[in-house]
Protein backbone atom coordinates (compact mmCIF):
# COMPACT_ATOMS: atom_id res chain seq x y z
CA UNK A 1 0.00 0.00 0.00
CA UNK A 2 1.15 3.58 -0.73
CA UNK A 3 1.91 5.45 2.51
CA UNK A 4 -0.08 8.54 3.39
CA UNK A 5 -3.63 9.59 2.72
CA UNK A 6 -5.55 8.04 -0.13
CA UNK A 7 -5.52 9.91 -3.45
CA UNK A 8 -8.42 12.30 -4.03
CA UNK A 9 -11.32 11.00 -5.97
CA UNK A 10 -11.59 12.26 -9.52
CA UNK A 11 -14.64 14.35 -10.27
CA UNK A 12 -16.56 13.17 -13.26
CA UNK A 13 -17.16 15.75 -15.99
CA UNK A 14 -20.79 16.43 -16.77
CA UNK A 15 -22.00 15.47 -20.21
CA UNK A 16 -21.34 18.09 -22.88
CA UNK A 17 -24.70 17.75 -24.47
CA UNK A 18 -25.54 17.55 -28.14
CA UNK A 19 -23.12 18.85 -30.77
CA UNK A 20 -24.08 22.42 -31.82
CA UNK A 21 -25.34 22.88 -35.32
CA UNK A 22 -25.15 26.17 -37.31
CA UNK A 23 -26.94 27.16 -40.44
CA UNK A 24 -23.89 29.27 -41.51
CA UNK A 25 -20.21 29.28 -40.58
CA UNK A 26 -19.58 31.37 -37.42
CA UNK A 27 -17.56 34.53 -38.09
CA UNK A 28 -16.41 35.47 -34.61
CA UNK A 29 -12.71 35.11 -33.81
CA UNK A 30 -11.56 34.73 -37.40
CA UNK A 31 -10.12 38.28 -37.67
CA UNK A 32 -8.32 39.80 -34.67
CA UNK A 33 -7.46 43.48 -34.97
CA UNK A 34 -4.91 44.14 -32.24
CA UNK A 35 -3.26 47.56 -32.18
CA UNK A 36 0.47 47.38 -31.52
CA UNK A 37 1.56 49.05 -28.30
CA UNK A 38 3.06 52.44 -28.91
CA UNK A 39 2.33 52.41 -32.63
CA UNK A 40 1.53 55.78 -34.08
CA UNK A 41 -1.61 56.22 -36.17
CA UNK A 42 -1.19 56.16 -39.91
CA UNK A 43 -2.24 59.79 -40.16
CA UNK A 44 0.61 60.91 -37.86
CA UNK A 45 3.48 59.03 -39.52
CA UNK A 46 5.58 61.10 -41.90
CA UNK A 47 6.25 59.73 -45.31
CA UNK A 48 9.34 60.97 -47.07
CA UNK A 49 10.90 60.09 -50.40
CA UNK A 50 11.97 56.51 -50.87
CA UNK A 51 15.58 55.46 -51.33
CA UNK A 52 14.95 54.77 -55.01
CA UNK A 53 13.59 58.31 -55.49
CA UNK A 54 16.62 59.87 -53.82
CA UNK A 55 19.06 57.79 -55.87
CA UNK A 56 17.23 58.65 -59.08
CA UNK A 57 17.35 62.35 -58.20
CA UNK A 58 21.09 62.18 -57.52
CA UNK A 59 21.68 60.35 -60.79
CA UNK A 60 19.67 62.93 -62.75
CA UNK A 61 21.68 65.72 -61.10
CA UNK A 62 24.93 64.00 -62.03
CA UNK A 63 23.87 63.72 -65.67
CA UNK A 64 22.56 67.29 -65.90
CA UNK A 65 25.64 68.84 -64.28
CA UNK A 66 27.95 66.77 -66.47
CA UNK A 67 26.13 67.87 -69.62
CA UNK A 68 26.18 71.50 -68.48
CA UNK A 69 29.94 71.38 -67.85
CA UNK A 70 30.48 69.82 -71.29
CA UNK A 71 28.38 72.54 -72.95
CA UNK A 72 30.46 75.26 -71.34
CA UNK A 73 33.69 73.50 -72.33
CA UNK A 74 32.49 73.59 -75.95
CA UNK A 75 31.58 77.25 -75.49
CA UNK A 76 35.08 78.03 -74.22
CA UNK A 77 36.60 76.24 -77.21
CA UNK A 78 34.41 78.33 -79.51
CA UNK A 79 35.57 81.49 -77.71
CA UNK A 80 39.19 80.53 -78.41
CA UNK A 81 38.39 79.87 -82.07
CA UNK A 82 36.51 83.16 -82.31
CA UNK A 83 39.64 85.11 -81.43
CA UNK A 84 40.99 84.65 -84.98
CA UNK A 85 38.04 83.25 -86.94
CA UNK A 86 34.53 84.58 -87.33
CA UNK A 87 32.00 81.98 -86.24
CA UNK A 88 28.92 81.06 -88.20
CA UNK A 89 25.88 82.91 -86.75
CA UNK A 90 24.01 79.62 -86.35
CA UNK A 91 26.89 78.05 -84.41
CA UNK A 92 27.28 81.13 -82.20
CA UNK A 93 23.54 81.32 -81.52
CA UNK A 94 23.33 77.61 -80.78
CA UNK A 95 26.25 77.88 -78.32
CA UNK A 96 24.61 80.78 -76.49
CA UNK A 97 21.20 79.16 -76.22
CA UNK A 98 22.60 75.77 -75.25
CA UNK A 99 24.53 77.46 -72.46
CA UNK A 100 21.38 79.18 -71.23
CA UNK A 101 19.34 75.96 -71.36
CA UNK A 102 22.09 74.00 -69.62
CA UNK A 103 22.29 76.62 -66.87
CA UNK A 104 18.52 76.63 -66.30
CA UNK A 105 18.41 72.82 -66.27
CA UNK A 106 21.28 72.67 -63.77
CA UNK A 107 19.59 75.19 -61.47
CA UNK A 108 16.29 73.31 -61.55
CA UNK A 109 18.03 69.96 -61.00
CA UNK A 110 19.97 71.22 -57.98
CA UNK A 111 16.85 72.82 -56.48
CA UNK A 112 14.90 69.60 -56.91
CA UNK A 113 17.73 67.55 -55.43
CA UNK A 114 17.96 69.87 -52.42
CA UNK A 115 14.22 69.65 -51.78
CA UNK A 116 14.21 65.83 -52.02
CA UNK A 117 17.23 65.46 -49.74
CA UNK A 118 15.79 67.89 -47.19
CA UNK A 119 12.52 65.95 -47.14
CA UNK A 120 14.47 62.72 -46.63
CA UNK A 121 16.46 64.31 -43.79
CA UNK A 122 13.32 65.52 -41.98
CA UNK A 123 11.68 62.10 -42.27
CA UNK A 124 14.83 60.22 -41.28
CA UNK A 125 15.36 62.35 -38.19
CA UNK A 126 11.74 61.92 -37.09
CA UNK A 127 11.97 58.14 -37.48
CA UNK A 128 15.34 57.95 -35.69
CA UNK A 129 14.20 59.96 -32.67
CA UNK A 130 10.93 58.02 -32.50
CA UNK A 131 12.83 54.72 -32.58
CA UNK A 132 14.88 55.81 -29.54
CA UNK A 133 11.74 57.15 -27.81
CA UNK A 134 13.04 60.68 -27.82
CA UNK A 135 11.38 63.89 -28.93
CA UNK A 136 12.64 65.62 -32.09
CA UNK A 137 14.36 68.76 -30.72
CA UNK A 138 13.96 70.79 -33.93
CA UNK A 139 10.70 71.57 -35.72
CA UNK A 140 10.28 70.74 -39.37
CA UNK A 141 10.23 74.38 -40.48
CA UNK A 142 13.64 74.95 -38.83
CA UNK A 143 15.12 71.98 -40.72
CA UNK A 144 13.75 73.24 -44.03
CA UNK A 145 14.94 76.80 -43.38
CA UNK A 146 18.41 75.71 -42.29
CA UNK A 147 18.87 73.56 -45.40
CA UNK A 148 17.37 75.81 -48.09
CA UNK A 149 17.77 79.46 -47.06
CA UNK A 150 21.59 79.93 -46.72
CA UNK A 151 22.60 78.88 -50.27
CA UNK A 152 19.53 80.51 -51.82
CA UNK A 153 20.18 83.83 -50.09
CA UNK A 154 23.87 83.72 -51.05
CA UNK A 155 23.23 83.13 -54.76
CA UNK A 156 20.37 85.66 -54.80
CA UNK A 157 22.63 88.29 -53.20
CA UNK A 158 25.35 87.63 -55.79
CA UNK A 159 22.88 87.90 -58.69
CA UNK A 160 21.38 91.11 -57.27
CA UNK A 161 24.82 92.68 -56.89
CA UNK A 162 25.83 91.70 -60.42
CA UNK A 163 22.65 93.14 -61.91
CA UNK A 164 23.10 96.32 -59.90
CA UNK A 165 26.68 96.77 -61.15
CA UNK A 166 25.54 96.14 -64.72
CA UNK A 167 22.83 98.80 -64.45
CA UNK A 168 25.17 101.38 -62.91
CA UNK A 169 28.27 101.37 -65.12
CA UNK A 170 28.57 97.87 -66.59
CA UNK A 171 32.22 97.42 -65.48
CA UNK A 172 32.41 94.98 -62.55
CA UNK A 173 35.96 95.06 -61.17
CA UNK A 174 37.88 92.66 -58.97
CA UNK A 175 37.39 94.86 -55.92
CA UNK A 176 33.63 94.74 -56.30
CA UNK A 177 33.78 91.01 -56.88
CA UNK A 178 35.69 90.61 -53.62
CA UNK A 179 33.07 92.68 -51.80
CA UNK A 180 30.34 90.50 -53.33
CA UNK A 181 32.06 87.32 -52.18
CA UNK A 182 32.48 88.72 -48.66
CA UNK A 183 28.81 89.70 -48.48
CA UNK A 184 27.66 86.33 -49.79
CA UNK A 185 29.78 84.43 -47.30
CA UNK A 186 27.64 85.88 -44.49
CA UNK A 187 24.49 83.87 -45.39
CA UNK A 188 26.71 80.89 -46.18
CA UNK A 189 27.83 80.97 -42.55
CA UNK A 190 24.30 79.87 -41.65
CA UNK A 191 24.89 76.68 -43.67
CA UNK A 192 26.51 75.26 -40.55
CA UNK A 193 22.99 74.25 -39.47
CA UNK A 194 22.94 71.60 -42.18
CA UNK A 195 26.09 70.10 -40.69
CA UNK A 196 24.51 70.21 -37.23
CA UNK A 197 21.40 68.38 -38.45
CA UNK A 198 23.42 65.60 -40.09
CA UNK A 199 25.72 65.20 -37.08
CA UNK A 200 22.73 64.92 -34.74
CA UNK A 201 21.21 62.26 -36.98
CA UNK A 202 24.44 60.26 -37.09
CA UNK A 203 24.85 60.48 -33.32
CA UNK A 204 21.29 59.39 -32.54
CA UNK A 205 21.75 56.42 -34.87
CA UNK A 206 25.07 55.55 -33.25
CA UNK A 207 27.55 55.68 -36.14
CA UNK A 208 28.93 59.20 -36.11
CA UNK A 209 32.46 57.93 -35.45
CA UNK A 210 32.47 55.92 -38.67
CA UNK A 211 30.97 58.75 -40.75
CA UNK A 212 32.83 61.74 -39.28
CA UNK A 213 35.26 62.23 -42.18
CA UNK A 214 32.58 61.61 -44.81
CA UNK A 215 30.17 64.11 -43.21
CA UNK A 216 32.76 66.87 -42.93
CA UNK A 217 34.02 66.24 -46.46
CA UNK A 218 30.45 66.39 -47.79
CA UNK A 219 29.76 69.69 -46.03
CA UNK A 220 33.00 71.31 -47.21
CA UNK A 221 32.37 70.13 -50.78
CA UNK A 222 28.96 71.81 -50.86
CA UNK A 223 30.31 74.95 -49.21
CA UNK A 224 33.05 75.32 -51.83
CA UNK A 225 30.55 74.54 -54.58
CA UNK A 226 28.18 77.29 -53.45
CA UNK A 227 31.06 79.77 -53.12
CA UNK A 228 32.28 79.08 -56.67
CA UNK A 229 28.70 79.34 -57.95
CA UNK A 230 28.37 82.73 -56.26
CA UNK A 231 31.58 83.91 -57.93
CA UNK A 232 30.45 82.62 -61.34
CA UNK A 233 27.07 84.35 -60.92
CA UNK A 234 28.66 87.63 -59.87
CA UNK A 235 30.98 87.67 -62.92
CA UNK A 236 28.40 86.48 -65.45
CA UNK A 237 27.60 89.98 -66.74
CA UNK A 238 31.05 90.77 -68.13
CA UNK A 239 31.11 92.30 -71.64
CA UNK A 240 34.75 92.21 -72.70
CA UNK A 241 36.24 89.09 -74.25
CA UNK A 242 38.63 88.34 -71.39
CA UNK A 243 35.87 88.73 -68.80
CA UNK A 244 33.57 86.39 -70.73
CA UNK A 245 36.34 83.80 -70.97
CA UNK A 246 37.12 84.06 -67.25
CA UNK A 247 33.44 83.67 -66.40
CA UNK A 248 33.16 80.63 -68.66
CA UNK A 249 36.05 78.97 -66.83
CA UNK A 250 34.44 79.86 -63.49
CA UNK A 251 31.14 78.31 -64.59
CA UNK A 252 32.90 75.11 -65.71
CA UNK A 253 34.63 74.89 -62.34
CA UNK A 254 31.31 75.50 -60.56
CA UNK A 255 29.61 72.66 -62.45
CA UNK A 256 32.48 70.24 -61.86
CA UNK A 257 32.67 70.99 -58.14
CA UNK A 258 28.88 70.68 -57.88
CA UNK A 259 29.11 67.33 -59.67
CA UNK A 260 31.70 66.18 -57.13
CA UNK A 261 29.48 67.39 -54.27
CA UNK A 262 26.54 65.41 -55.64
CA UNK A 263 28.67 62.28 -55.81
CA UNK A 264 29.79 62.76 -52.20
CA UNK A 265 26.15 63.28 -51.23
CA UNK A 266 25.29 59.94 -52.82
CA UNK A 267 28.03 58.24 -50.78
CA UNK A 268 26.74 59.80 -47.57
CA UNK A 269 23.16 58.81 -48.37
CA UNK A 270 24.20 55.20 -49.05
CA UNK A 271 26.13 55.15 -45.76
CA UNK A 272 22.95 56.08 -43.88
CA UNK A 273 20.75 53.73 -45.87
CA UNK A 274 23.02 50.74 -45.22
CA UNK A 275 21.88 50.83 -41.61
CA UNK A 276 18.09 50.68 -41.31
CA UNK A 277 16.61 52.47 -38.33
CA UNK A 278 14.47 49.58 -37.09
CA UNK A 279 17.36 47.09 -36.88
CA UNK A 280 19.93 46.95 -34.06
CA UNK A 281 23.37 48.37 -34.62
CA UNK A 282 25.20 45.29 -33.26
CA UNK A 283 25.08 41.61 -34.02
CA UNK A 284 25.16 39.45 -30.90
CA UNK A 285 26.85 36.05 -30.83
CA UNK A 286 26.99 33.36 -28.14
CA UNK A 287 30.32 33.24 -26.30
CA UNK A 288 31.23 31.03 -23.31
CA UNK A 289 31.81 32.80 -20.03
CA UNK A 290 35.47 31.89 -19.38
CA UNK A 291 36.33 31.02 -23.02
CA UNK A 292 38.24 27.98 -21.72
CA UNK A 293 38.56 24.97 -24.02
CA UNK A 294 35.98 22.30 -23.39
CA UNK A 295 37.58 19.17 -21.84
CA UNK A 296 37.52 16.11 -23.97
CA UNK A 297 34.91 13.53 -22.96
CA UNK A 298 36.08 10.24 -21.47
CA UNK A 299 35.91 7.18 -23.66
CA UNK A 300 32.75 5.15 -23.40
CA UNK A 301 34.57 1.92 -22.72
CA UNK A 302 36.00 3.13 -19.37
CA UNK A 303 39.26 1.75 -17.99
CA UNK A 304 40.97 -1.20 -19.49
CA UNK A 305 39.74 -4.52 -18.14
CA UNK A 306 36.39 -3.16 -16.83
CA UNK A 307 32.90 -3.49 -18.13
CA UNK A 308 31.31 -0.42 -19.79
CA UNK A 309 28.69 -0.31 -17.02
CA UNK A 310 31.41 0.09 -14.39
Amino acid sequence: MRPGAPPPTRSRRPPLGPTPRYAVIPRWGLVDKIAAAGAAPASQTRRGPSAATVRTTLFVNTVVLGIAALVYVVRYVLLIINRNTLLNPLVAGAAVWLSVLAGVAAILAVIGCTVVLTSWLVTRRAAAFAQHRRREPRPAWALWAGCLLPPSVAVAAAATFAIGVLLVDGRPGWTRMAITMACCWLPLGAAVWVLVYIVELAKIEGHYTQLRELIWGWWLAWLVSIAISVFATATSFAREAQGIGNNTVAVIAAYLVALFAVRVTGRLFDAFERKPIARPAHRWIVVTGDRSPTPASAPVGGLAGEEPAA
